[in-house]
């Protein structure tokens, strides 16, 4: 079986293609054919990558708060069913 070349690559610009290159990681160390040290350069770059993914998905949480904090400060809550603005209660204790 000939050898795989697993070179880096650099870090793909958008989340989508983070989260593809991550995928493609993924599948590449299940199969377990590669050598040791390809792996553990492969698992590098899927952790980097997985950070770098996390980091980005909290960053539009945080931006997706802001855009749905009302004027007095509250959060707005927007059930995906309606398209109805709802204000928080502020003694409501769930979680999104």
């Amino acid at each position: 079986m000939p050898k795989r070349e697993t070179a880096k690559t650099p870090a793909p610009s958008s989340f989508e293609a983070q989260l593809a290159t991550l995928e493609r990681i993924v599948r590449e160390l299940e199969r377990g054919e590669l050598p040791l040290e390809q792996s553990l350069d492969l698992f590098e770059q899927g952790v980097k990558l997985s950070r770098e993914c996390q980091e980005r998905l909290n960053e539009a949480e945080r931006r997706i708060e802001v855009l749905l904090r009302g004027g007095d400060g509250a959060t707005i809550a927007v059930p995906f069913e309606s398209e109805e603005l709802i204000e928080d209660d502020p003694d409501d204790e769930t979680v999104f």
